[in-house]
């Protein structure tokens, strides 16, 4: 491994996995298992192991995609997986693609699609916001997302180049919706991500005053199971619905 690649540290203490995503340097990592030394991850690869001063063994890895969900900073509630997999399935986006997003968050939702599309553009109002979404960003190694601080509903009336889809998670959305036609290219993808019916059927008015085709909105309702010696079921513990998507194009 290299200085300044991240690596998870996966460990499992009292029958519960425990995980830290670091960045290999000269440092020491502290933690409650003792102290790492990270100049010994030069010498390690995947799936080596390494311990701390304490004797607590770690297996080394990349992290993935859903390792830097769990392990983001949050600023907020982050559109989930169950989300984002519908999205990029649907609007089938891929390497060639150049995205606008509006409501970046915590970066979630940037850190999938820059793992998949050539570029992309979100727009956060919040500054604060913003930080925390760029150093998540960096933290996956994404120097293809542009996190730009400001509102989407003036900075649209501005934007010199074109999106092959633009992607809105936020309150203001219906009032961004009748200006995305003039920035997608022939043939380019509106979505739209929000948690209530009543907004989103506010949305779909606006799409539809607009003249979009392929209109359609959808929730994904995702229910884990639970195993016991009792019986299976599906889980309690967690709730099915997230949000309601629409999608709509050119």
């Amino acid at each position: 491994m290299k200085v300044g690649e991240v690596v998870l540290l996966r460990t499992i203490h009292r029958r519960k996995v425990k995980e830290f995503i670091m960045t290999v340097s000269g440092e020491g990592f502290h933690s409650e298992f003792g102290v790492i030394d990270m100049n010994e991850l030069l010498d390690k690869e995947a799936g080596d192991t390494i311990e701390s001063h304490m004797g607590q063994r770690f297996v080394v890895q990349y992290p993935r995609l859903p390792d830097f969900f769990r392990h983001a900073k949050r600023t907020g509630a982050p559109i989930i997986p169950k989300d984002i997999g519908m999205i990029l399935a649907y609007v089938g986006i891929d390497h060639r693609d150049t995205i606008l997003e509006a409501g970046t968050g915590t970066g979630i939702l940037c850190m999938y699609l820059g793992s998949v599309a050539e570029r992309v553009v979100s727009y956060e109002i919040r500054e604060d916001f913003s930080e925390v979404a760029r150093v998540n960003l960096q933290r996956a190694g994404l120097a293809n997302v542009d996190i730009r601080c400001g509102n989407i509903v003036e900075a649209i009336h501005h934007l010199d180049e074109t999106f092959n889809a633009v992607i809105l998670d936020m309150l203001d959305t219906p009032a961004v919706v009748p200006y995305v036609r003039d920035i997608l290219v022939p043939g380019g993808f509106l979505v739209t991500y929000s948690p209530f019916i009543e907004q989103t059927a506010v949305i779909r008015k606006a799409i539809d005053e607009v003249g979009f085709f392929e209109v359609r909105t959808i929730e994904c309702i995702e229910r884990e199971m639970s195993f016991s010696e009792k019986g299976s079921r599906p889980a309690t513990a967690r709730v099915g619905h997230t949000g309601y998507i629409t999608i709509a194009r050119t």
